[in-house]
């Protein structure tokens, strides 16, 4: 098997190293295709997409930028028109994997093009800060991070080992392609969490059963905003979103947000949808100690050591009503509905236990049908969210929509 590596650096202060790694990949029988987005000092050898070609993708002028006044500038500026280059050359079929080499600065711009790409398509990044929290670089993308040890900045008896080795994944797997099973079913999404785990399980079976292979995506900030890039790259033939706590992070500003257009994804890509205001009573924190003072007179819990749970009020769940409303809203007839749990949204929200609140629960709900379309159904069940028969309606729904568009 053939295939083309895609290489995106800044060929005037690591060009050694790139020259270094594109003869190894094409030692190794792949092709190359290189694209430069430095800007200051002259290529170290002749790229196939310039950085001057970089920066009008960018929306600015190469010139101005290599005068070196406004570096924020021309990070920005590259990291757009690299993206911008990027995701062209992948539409256009020009390669099969992509590797970049660099410092922060050079990181930041190679996985910004990267995170461009479908998860799937192979991604190494060998980086000075690869060893260390790298969740900003890699956002919800499979980039594989090499730690570099020693700066990209020449060729030495260590690095040159390290870069031998990222140029012997990069080929491994671009010629390394996994085998469609014949019995390769449609994806579910479904969004979970600790509090709605007997929900998602008996729902997730229920889908199975029906020939549908279920996707579970734990709702900790990371799991949605993957779950939603999922969808958007057209992964996904059905979401179960029964799980939104997301939103009550994103309006509290707990750990666990996954942005304010958590929901969306979906609704917008007519992927058919169920929504469920899943886990809306808690927003979530590190340890007890890390909670913002102006939370400590509310409903804690400890969920472990490392978690604390903070129970939402009226105010915050109105929000997250409007903003389930808007989600759906976003959607096409017939490929979405809204199912709601009157007998609480998780675990803990169930009568006499300690997040029991009808009245924010229903702060919520009202939002929700007040803001919904008329053309969206909206079904009310007396349940608890992880009772059988919820989780069943919420199935029966979203096979109901699936069905109509086989």
């Amino acid at each position: 098997m053939s295939g083309t590596v895609l290489l995106v650096g800044a060929l005037d202060t690591k060009g050694a190293e790139y020259a270094f790694v594109k003869d190894l990949i094409e030692a190794a029988g792949l092709q190359t295709l290189v694209v430069d987005f430095g800007v200051m000092g002259q290529p170290a050898f002749e790229p196939d997409v310039s950085r001057s070609d970089v920066a009008v993708a960018g929306g600015g002028n190469l010139a101005y930028l290599a005068s070196g006044t406004r570096k924020d500038e021309a990070m920005r500026t590259m990291a757009q028109g690299l993206a911008s280059v990027v995701e062209r050359l992948y539409d256009e079929g020009r390669f099969d994997g992509i590797l970049g080499m660099g410092g922060s600065g050079g990181t930041s711009i190679a996985t910004s093009a990267m995170r461009t790409l479908p998860v799937g398509v192979p991604k190494v990044m060998v980086s000075t800060v690869g060893g260390g929290d790298v969740s900003v670089y890699a956002g919800s993308k499979d980039i594989t991070f090499m730690p570099s040890v020693v700066d990209v900045a020449g060729i030495n008896r260590l690095s040159r080992a390290i870069y031998a080795n990222a140029a012997g994944a990069i080929a491994g797997m671009v010629k390394t392609e996994a085998e469609a099973t014949a019995d390769e079913r449609p994806l579910v999404a479904a969004s979970m969490f600790g509090n709605t785990t007997a929900a998602v399980d008996h729902a997730r079976g229920l889908l199975e059963a029906e020939g549908y292979e279920v996707l579970v995506f734990h709702a900790t900030g990371s799991g949605g905003r993957t779950m939603e890039d999922l969808i958007s790259d057209g992964y996904i033939a059905g979401c179960l979103d029964m799980t939104t706590t997301e939103l009550a992070d994103e309006i509290c500003d707990g750990v666990f947000s996954a942005g304010p257009d958590r929901v969306q994804a979906a609704p917008r890509q007519g992927v058919p949808t169920v929504i469920v205001p899943g886990c809306v009573d808690m927003a979530n924190f590190g340890g007890i100690e890390t909670v913002p003072e102006h939370y400590r007179e509310r409903t804690l819990y400890e969920w472990n050591p490392e978690v604390t749970l903070l129970r939402t009020n009226v105010e915050e769940n109105k929000q997250m009503g409007s903003m389930l409303a808007a989600a759906a809203n976003a959607g096409q007839a017939g490929k979405v509905s809204v199912l709601i749990p009157l007998g609480g949204v998780s675990m803990l929200d169930s009568d006499g236990d300690r997040f029991w609140d009808p009245s924010a629960d229903q702060a919520c709900y009202d939002a929700l049908k007040n803001d919904l379309r008329a053309d969206i159904p909206l079904i009310e069940m007396d349940a608890n969210i992880n009772d059988p028969e919820f989780a069943e309606r919420a199935v029966s729904l979203l096979l109901e929509m699936l069905q109509e568009e086989a």
